[in-house]
């Protein structure tokens, strides 16, 4: 509890940002001792600037260390020592019908706590930049507006995500972060100030293609991703991806959308190579690529 801040933002000097409910916009829960914190992104979007208020009442100024649009995570500083911490969990770990807890200030009310169950595991949320966060935590944990940004705890107080959506017309769905990808993307902030992913450098479309055509291909999927537009000079241009070129599979995992592509892409090393298989005038072809961060 101690560690659970509110978050408030202002888009301009000394107007709270529209929207934003009386004790903050939003939550957030210090990681280390030494002030670094996090909470959403979408709570500190467009921010001009941020105050963080614990749970003593006592409030000061934050910095925006860094921010991740893709997985709506968002690192800030307190310039404040010796402050309380909370300890990440293992979110690989967690099993459906485990007991989670949540803690923030929805609504304005601060130091609220409310409990709930491990609903499903691996779910799929398209962020606002369109792709997609993966291994997304279904909890039936009551979240309201406020609540973004703030800590799901196990039974043991260890952060297993970071409260980040809800579904306005269901009751008891809600969905948070898991703590393994916080852990991986606040690293990438504090130590590059971004988090590098693996772009090959293609614009696609999706073709639904019949069984017969998937059996010619040797592609068992009912779509499939046909490259547009290659990035002049870019990596799979380089490597010989051509347009027109059907993209069948990625380092043997099977590709029927974009999406698809974004899930092999995620969490590998950005000097990881790749391997394509594409289908080009009726041969089935297999090209390397060398990724390059987007």
């Amino acid at each position: 509890g101690p560690a659970v801040i509110s978050v408030q933002v202002h888009s301009k000097a000394g107007e709270p940002r529209a929207g934003s409910l009386e004790g903050g916009s939003g939550s957030g829960v210090m990681l280390a001792p030494d002030g670094y914190a996090v909470t959403n992104y979408h709570v500190v979007r467009g921010a001009r600037s941020v105050r963080v208020v614990f749970a003593d009442g006592e409030g000061c100024p934050a910095e925006v260390v860094g921010a991740d649009e893709q997985t709506d995570l968002a690192l800030l500083h307190v310039a404040r020592g010796a402050l309380p911490a909370a300890e990440l969990g293992d979110s690989d770990a967690l099993l459906p019908g485990q007991l989670v807890i949540a803690l923030g200030n929805p609504l304005g009310l601060q130091n609220t706590v409310s409990a709930g169950i491990v609903s499903a595991l691996g779910r799929s949320l398209r962020g606002e930049s369109g792709r997609l966060i993966e291994g997304i935590i279904q909890s039936d944990v009551a979240l309201n507006p406020g609540n973004s940004g703030g800590p799901l705890v196990d039974s043991r107080s260890r952060i297993v995500g970071i409260n980040t959506a809800i579904i306005r017309p269901a009751q008891g769905i809600s969905f948070a972060i898991p703590s393994n990808t916080v852990e991986y993307v606040v690293s990438e902030l504090i130590t590059k100030g971004e988090v590098r992913r693996q772009r090959l450098g293609v614009q696609t479309s999706i073709q639904p293609i019949s069984r017969r055509v998937g059996r010619l291909l040797g592609h068992e999927a009912p779509s499939v991703v046909v490259v547009e537009r290659l990035d002049p000079g870019g990596l799979a241009d380089r490597a010989g991806v051509r347009t027109g070129d059907l993209i069948l599979a990625l380092n043997g995992r099977t590709i029927a959308n974009t999406d698809d592509i974004h899930r092999a892409l995620a969490g590998r090393g950005t000097g990881d190579p790749l391997i394509l298989d594409v289908y080009r005038r009726h041969h089935r072809l297999v090209l390397s690529v060398e990724p390059r961060a987007a």
